[in-house]
């Protein structure tokens, strides 16, 4: 019966220096990004407490790739917007979206990259790219519905349909204390789809 390869597990010294415990050699943060690239799993520790540090790993190649010219990925808008969400009530949904929303692209990507391709041979702005970057769009559109779905099984009481409050009275509704439970719950999941449609603006 086969088992489940487990992930390689990679060792940072007090040095910084990456150490592979399977091919037994040091490795650099490039090496780190090329594993990945080619699916292969790992956690990182550190050498002297076994601590699991894979996020901050993980997030500082995702910096050095940020640095390099013509690889930068991350918008300014989005990186201060998710700075943003940081302590905020909306913090706890952020990851599960953010995973929903690149493992959705990652499944597409292949149609995608033929889209671009067949984009690329024409005019740099020709009906080809322009029909690319719909795609695109509308493929993004499809990812926040499909979540705003995915939302409405812990809510009980549905997505809101009645347009925003005035911003006078969504002051002094805010300043009334909530009735019960229920309606705090209500009210944070309003909240929270108001959220959402304000991402599906930006992003659109």
């Amino acid at each position: 019966m086969a088992t489940e390869k487990k992930p390689t597990t990679i060792k940072k010294y007090a040095n910084r220096r990456l150490y592979d415990t399977g091919t037994s050699t040091y490795v650099t943060l490039e090496d780190l990004a090329a594993m990945v690239k080619r699916g292969e799993d790992f956690v990182v520790c550190d050498a002297k407490t076994g601590e699991d540090i894979t996020r901050p790993v993980l997030t500082q190649i995702i910096f050095e790739q940020e640095g390099k010219d013509g690889q930068s990925l991350l918008p300014i808008a989005f990186l201060r917007q998710l700075i943003r969400f940081y302590g905020d009530s909306m913090q706890m949904l952020v990851p599960s979206y953010l995973e929903f929303s690149i493992d959705r692209l990652t499944r597409d990507q292949q149609k995608f990259r033929d889209q671009v391709s067949q984009a690329l041979e024409g005019a740099p702005f020709g009906e080809p790219t322009r029909q690319a970057f719909q795609s695109l769009e509308e493929q993004a559109r499809k990812n926040m519905a499909v979540f705003r779905h995915a939302l409405t099984m812990f809510n009980p009481f549905g997505l809101p349909t009645e347009p925003p409050a005035a911003p006078a009275e969504a002051a002094a509704a805010a300043a009334e204390p909530p009735r019960s439970d229920l309606d705090e719950m209500k009210r944070q999941l309003d909240e929270l789809n108001k959220r959402i449609d304000q991402l599906s603006t930006k992003g659109g």
